[in-house]
């Protein structure tokens, strides 16, 4: 009966050999893609969140009494410089608008990829009242 015990484990072993191997095989490009993704996240949300505040920035700039569009897309772009530049918002672009009693500034670009292929775009708009002198 001791015979048979060892037999059985040793028929066992032979069998699950490799098994391992496989389940690496399988799980290791599961949790590679789930780790690549949540960079890409992250990745995206830093660039988004950098966008909004340039976009902040050069509404308030071109919002003021004597400021202008120009001085709107100066303030993004200068604030997308000093936030890091190409190394958080690749291709980025600001636009600005002023109208007698808004102002819209809009910054554009794509976040930095790490998924081969996928370049996500980021779109952030900022608008605020433009300052005037009004009369009583």
């Amino acid at each position: 009966m001791s015979r048979a015990r060892p037999r059985s484990s040793a028929n066992r072993a032979r069998r699950e050999r490799g098994s391992a191997s496989i389940e690496l095989v399988i799980l290791l490009p599961a949790l590679f893609a789930v780790l690549f993704l949540g960079m890409q996240a992250a990745l995206y949300y830093h660039a988004r969140t950098v966008a909004i505040a340039a976009a902040h920035q050069g509404a308030k700039a071109a919002g003021a009494e004597n400021g202008t569009a120009a001085d709107g897309i100066s303030a993004a772009t200068s604030f997308l410089i000093d936030a890091g530049g190409e190394s958080v918002l690749t291709g980025a672009s600001a636009t600005a608008n002023r109208s007698a009693t808004t102002v819209t500034v809009t910054v554009a670009g794509h976040s930095l990829n790490v998924i081969p292929g996928w370049k996500p775009a980021v779109v952030q708009s900022a608008s605020l009242p433009a300052e005037r002198l009004t009369t009583p």
